[in-house]
This record gives structure tokens, sequence and C-alpha cells, in this order.
């Protein structure tokens, strides 16, 4: 396999695999007990704030109210996540759509996805106020931190043709999640991969400003994360996968709603989470969830994974061109309207 698996996603794994649920219309995917559909999800990475809705939905009894018993793993990136939903050692998981549309140009892998999660990517390149990256055409010739196989690392082609500069000018350095923020604090790199929201984070190690290149500021179309499932899911069990969608929504709706509210609930679930740091990656996560306050929560819009599809075709990031079509990447009729 290309990438290494996290030691987060190996206890994900051991872990999934003692609650995951067959899903298959019998009694297997059952709780003995409480009547209710036994559940796996995957958060997108870690247990960030930015993952706090799941653990909102579950407190808040959304998915016991549709019919699930809801186990929550930690997830370790988007290529991860597929592969871990494909395998069924998860049901649902969070990635990244665009890392989703590149990697099934890859690897067709039996998962889809079933609505959005952010309306903009949260996708960046982070550096600090007193380094040399101040603008996206400094990042040629420098050094980012990332984890293989990153969101951020995976769509970086795309962007750099965005902002015009060789993909090749620019050293990611393998380096693992948790030491990005240091290892730019010291200077050991330029940037580091970074999701928007995980600034605070990032200012508070370093206790600097930092810079911020989002690429979604270049590539304004591109979604951020979605919810992903199995595709034999998807079409033998439909009207699950809407409940399941539906309840992940409704925590993500008060989450954005109450960001405090929502990061203390992620320290109940989560005891090491800093609620501060927590409260401030929601608070800018808002935005990206919902850019207008009138726009539907979780909506795809077909028109516009077709614009994203061609785009990556056009940056040769799906090879070869044409390889990936609307059907293979999202199942339309399961995903919220917009």
């Amino acid at each position: 396999m290309r990438l290494r698996r996290s030691v987060v996603a190996l206890a994900a794994v051991l872990g999934l695999a003692l609650v995951s649920a067959c899903n298959n219309g019998n009694d297997e995917g059952q709780g003995q007990d409480s009547g209710l559909q036994k559940v796996s999800y995957l958060t997108s990475f870690n247990t960030f704030g930015r993952e706090a809705y799941a653990y909102v939905a579950l407190e808040k009894g959304y998915f016991k109210d549709a019919g699930f018993d809801v186990t929550i793993n930690p997830g370790s990136g988007t290529v991860d996540v597929m592969k871990l939903v494909a395998g069924g050692q998860a049901d649902y998981g969070i990635g990244d759509f665009t890392a989703t549309v590149i990697t099934l140009g890859k690897q067709k892998l039996p998962v889809t996805t079933v609505g959005m999660i952010h309306q903009r990517s949260l996708a960046a390149i982070v550096a600090l106020e007193d380094g040399t990256i101040k603008k996206p055409a400094d990042l040629a010739g420098k050094r980012i931190g990332d984890q293989p196989g990153s969101t951020n690392q995976v769509m970086f082609p795309v962007y750099a043709q965005a902002i015009g500069i060789d993909p090749a000018s620019v050293k990611f350095v393998p380096s693992p999640p948790p030491a990005l923020p240091q290892l730019l604090a010291s200077k050991k790199v330029d940037g580091i991969g970074q999701f928007v929201v995980g600034v605070p984070l990032v200012e508070k190690a370093a206790k600097k400003k930092a810079v911020t290149l989002s690429y979604g500021e270049k590539l304004p179309d591109l979604y951020g994360n979605a919810i992903i499932t199995r595709t034999d899911l998807a079409k033998d069990h439909p009207d699950q996968v809407k409940k399941f969608t539906e309840a992940l929504l409704k925590g993500l709706q008060d989450t954005i709603e109450d960001p405090a509210a929502a990061a203390e609930i992620l320290k109940k679930h989560v005891p090491q989470t800093d609620v501060d740091v927590a409260t401030e990656e929601l608070r800018l996560m808002a935005k990206f969830v919902k850019p207008n306050p009138n726009d539907t929560l979780g909506a795809v819009d077909p028109d516009r994974v077709q614009t994203i599809i061609k785009l990556l075709d056009d940056a040769k990031a799906i090879k070869p061109a044409g390889a990936v079509k609307l059907a293979d990447v999202v199942t339309v009729d399961l995903a919220p309207k917009g």
C-alpha cells in the first residue's frame, strides 16, 4: 500500500472490527437489548474541535432518535477513511471531497458520498508571519511539512496550477500530524499542510501569528469534507443512510449555532480537548459549513460536482481524464438538495 497507516488508523481498525455493523438487513447489526442499529463512524482526522458535531449528535440523542447506536472512532485522513469504509471496518466516515474524487480516480473503492459537511474547502498551507511565506507565489522552493497522503498534499498540484507555480518546486516533508505545529515553530519547515480551522492550534503552539494560504480562495468551487459510506449500503439501505445523514447534520447545525457548547460536549467525550481552541476552530468552521445563511446544510449540487471533476481533469489530477464520473463519487438521490 502506497500510504502507511498511522497508529490511530491501526487502533481504529482494531476497535472497529468489534463494533462495525454488517448492515445487510439481518439481526447482526441490531443492538441486543436496545433494538437500535449498531453503526460505526470515523471522524475525518483525529478528534480536533472541527469534529465536534458527531459528538453533539451522539450526546443530544439525534442518532438514537433516528434508530442508531453509534460508535465514533478517530479517523486518520481521507484515504484511510475511504479504505476502512470500503473494507467494512466502518459504516460511515468523513473525508475531503476533492481528495475523495482524486483517490477514486486511482482506486475504484466501493464508496460514495451522500452529503457535504463544508460547502467550501478547508485545505490550506499555513506559515508564520515572521517566516518566508507571505503569499502563494512564495511557496516555490519551500519545504512543507505534512502527513503523506493528506488532503492538502493530494490536492496541492491543483492548487499549484491555480497559483501559477510548478508543484515539483515544493518539497513535502513527511511528518506526523501531532508534530506539525512544533516543526513549524522551530522553523524546520517553511510551512505545514493544515485546515484553515487548525490555525488557532498552530498559533497557540508557535506563540506567533500565522499566514494562511487557503486553497478555497483560489479554487472556490471545491467542497470541503463530505459524508462517505459504502456503495452497497447506499444502494441496499437508502432510508438508513438518509436517516443517519439527517441525524449527523442536526449535530452540525447545533455546532455552528453554539460552538462553545459543542466544544464542551467534545471535551466530555474527549477529555484532552482544549475547549478554547476547539471553540475557536468551530467558530471559524461555521462560514465554511454555511457560507450564506439561507444555504441548505449538507447540500450537494450535481453541476458543481461536474465542475470539480472537470477542474481535476484539466489539472491532470485524475488520470486518465474522464476516468471519474458524477455517479462514481456521489449518490445524488440520498444527498440534501441545495
